[in-house]
């Protein structure tokens, strides 16, 4: 367990890193991401599939939803709540898409509610780091944590991160969830042994 201000320091950290990144280099990531994510058979098998819409200098992950809806995986994506928790709804194209808060993209369709994230076959959640445990270090803001702690034990959790963000630890807190594996340009799909 570590303190608040170690977590900060790594996050701004990492920021920086990322945003030293080119737009090629983030945009080759992205789908190196992508392409070894959906050749992985959870995924190609998954009915459902709960992700999220990468901002900023995130691994791109517009071009992974666009894959996995035009195959006909049913991809829920979440929409952030007043109280920091997160309503999830159909993904249905690029332009089911809006502007939500903190430059969020959120999905246009019906709430299915905080607890949709459980019928989810896969979760693909965002991180800053990811360490070999599968600790994952987010934002600060605590939604993925509580959105992951309603996901069962057998559901593959996985985020996608840069090279450099698979590190050996990260700073972490009792109530952090972490994920089962992890996806890196370079390295590919990585099931985390802790979480297995």
């Amino acid at each position: 367990m570590q303190d608040l201000s170690s977590k900060q320091n790594v996050r701004t950290s990492i920021l920086y890193t990322r945003d030293d990144l080119t737009e090629e280099e983030r945009a080759a990531a992205g789908r190196s991401l992508r392409d070894a994510l959906l050749i992985r058979p959870e995924v190609e098998m998954a009915a459902s599939v709960a992700a999220y819409v990468s901002i900023g200098t995130e691994p791109e992950t517009r071009s992974l939803l666009f894959a996995l809806w035009k195959r006909g995986t049913y991809v829920l994506i979440p929409r952030l709540l007043p109280d920091g928790d997160l309503d999830w709804a159909s993904y249905e194209g690029p332009d089911s898409l809006v502007p939500g808060p903190y430059g969020l993209l959120e999905p246009t369709e019906p709430s299915r509610g905080t607890a949709a994230i459980k019928a989810a076959d896969v979760v693909i959640v965002p991180a800053l780091a990811v360490d070999r445990t599968g600790m994952r270090l987010g934002r600060g803001g605590g939604s993925y944590d509580r959105a992951l702690a309603r996901v069962g034990p057998g559901i593959l959790t996985v985020s996608l991160v840069y090279d450099s963000e698979l590190v050996d630890e990260v700073p972490a807190e009792s109530h952090d969830q972490g994920v089962r594996a992890v996806v890196t340009p370079s390295g590919g799909f990585q099931l985390l042994s802790d979480r297995v």
